[in-house]
């Protein structure tokens, strides 16, 4: 097993105008799983794939271990590689195919057979082993190309959207499975995902990626709690946190028609007269139209069972109306048409500067 280094690491495609990953430094643990999240086009991938030996990195380094790999070949950086589409021979057994790679390194059969049925135990695939790819299910395909990945004894997996082919709820299986495996084998893994639930329940930690620069890195719970800017605000998280501008006054920013106590240090640093405040779904209390706070007229509520979440339009002090979202007891709720009022919890309103987007709050603050 090993560490994963990302030093600087720039990856500029031939005839592009700006770097597709720009200046990437990244540090994944021994034994961790790191997640690469971001929406399509920010980058991840490449990342990956530079650690993978695929992508030409231009500029920067990559380590395994303590090891350079930045111009070594893929076969020779000791990473299995597990993609979205399983990549299976279509000809041969689940057997043959988890051995494959094993066969072409030269392992003796003996070793082969007793490697692919070890992995085979883990992953359930035991009965599976002498059917074709063809008479599988998709979860049970991925499975395979797990264990294939598994009997190479790899120092890193790595994973590009391996759930993507999946049906919603074989997807909330198979994630759980792949969690849970990884850290029985305690194998280094970076995992690339463009759907921030996978990042959040599976990973030990978290990067976002936007454009092709790092955002932010930390655990599910400090990207949940203290984003550092209004992107990763806005992306982790569902539903998303509602973000929008507030005018400044003194004492804090308005909230509707109250105002919500923000430090006047935390003010300070603000670029100009507003801010961008955010507040997660759950953090909203709902009250009635004449309780003070945020009117809110509401277009839609969406029922899940015992939650539920109020779809609404909001004006918070500025000339513009934005859409705003509440989770709501799913049995007793108000309805659509209906005006209501809205406040923050304590403790969980979020400031940042309305200009660059970054965090203004070393914390999330409390509510007047």
């Amino acid at each position: 097993m090993a560490s994963v280094t990302f030093d600087a690491a720039t990856r500029v495609y031939p005839g592009a105008t700006r770097a597709s990953v720009d200046k990437i430094s990244l540090e994944v643990a021994d034994g961790e799983f790191l997640v690469l999240v971001g929406p399509s086009g920010c980058g991840k991938s490449t990342t990956l794939r530079m650690l993978a030996g695929l992508e030409e990195v231009n500029s920067g380094r990559i380590l395994i271990g303590d090891r350079d790999v930045t111009d070594v070949p893929p076969k020779d950086r000791d990473i299995a590689m597990v993609f979205q589409n399983y990549a299976l021979y279509p000809h041969m057994t689940v057997a043959e195919n988890m051995g494959f790679a094993l066969k072409i390194a030269g392992v003796s059969k003996q070793e082969r057979a007793q490697r692919v049925e070890e992995a085979a135990k883990l992953l359930d695939l035991t009965d599976y082993l002498n059917r074709k790819p063809k008479a599988l299910s998709g979860g049970q395909r991925q499975r395979v190309a797990m264990g294939r990945a598994i009997v190479r004894e790899p120092q890193v997996f790595l994973m590009d959207e391996p759930l993507s082919n999946l049906d919603a709820k074989l997807r909330v299986q198979t994630r759980t499975q792949i969690a849970s495996l990884q850290r029985r084998l305690g194998v280094t893994t970076v995992y690339v995902t463009h759907d921030q639930t996978e990042a959040l329940t599976m990973g030990d930690r978290i990067a976002v990626l936007k454009d092709g620069l790092l955002q932010q890195v930390g655990t599910p719970r400090e990207l949940y709690e203290r984003p550092a800017n209004e992107f990763v605000a806005g992306f982790i998280g569902s539903p998303a946190m509602n973000l929008f501008e507030a005018k400044v006054t003194d004492g804090g920013v308005v909230w509707g028609n109250e105002v919500v106590a923000v430090e006047r240090d935390v003010l300070a640093k603000a670029t100009g007269d507003t801010v961008k405040i955010g507040i997660r779904p759950e953090d909203l209390v709902l009250g009635g139209a004449a309780d003070g706070g945020l009117p809110v007229t509401i277009d839609l509520v969406e029922e899940l069972g015992a939650d539920g979440y109020l779809y609404g339009r909001a004006n918070a002090g500025t000339d513009a109306e934005h859409e705003i979202v509440a989770r709501v007891d799913g049995r007793n709720h108000p309805n659509a048409g209906e005006t209501v009022s809205l406040k923050p919890v304590p403790g969980h309103l979020h400031v940042f500067d309305a200009t660059t987007g970054e965090r203004l709050t070393e914390k999330a603050i409390a509510s007047a």
